[in-house]
């Protein structure tokens, strides 16, 4: 299992699973794709439109995270549900959310 977190010089890269028009707004875990890739999995109210399911994946990880939602820029799946978000907050912070996640799912 690779991990949905990588660390380059420039800062680090969350590899996500979105689900917009969700019950409600969450973080479920980690999941592994038919690729073997590892990703977040994150559930949002919003709809996929102009952006708005977006935005609400980067308000729900930056308050999960306790990070600033500024520390959070998209890089890829702009309209897709993988998407990978590039973050320049505490690393120690978001790396420890995410190795929490994975504790998780080790526990199941």
């Amino acid at each position: 299992m690779t991990s949905a977190l990588r660390q380059t010089a420039s800062g680090l890269y969350l590899d996500i699973r979105a689900t917009p028009k969700a019950g409600r707004d969450e973080i479920t875990g980690l999941v592994n794709s038919a690729d073997g890739q590892t990703r977040m999995s994150v559930r949002v109210t919003a709809v996929p439109d102009k952006g708005k399911a977006n935005a609400a994946i980067i308000a729900i990880m930056a308050k999960r995270m306790r990070v600033a939602k500024s520390t959070f820029r998209q890089t890829a799946g702009e309209t897709d549900r993988n998407k990978t978000f590039h973050i320049t907050a505490n690393h120690a912070a978001v790396t420890a959310f995410v190795n929490g996640l994975a504790s998780a799912n080790r526990e199941d």
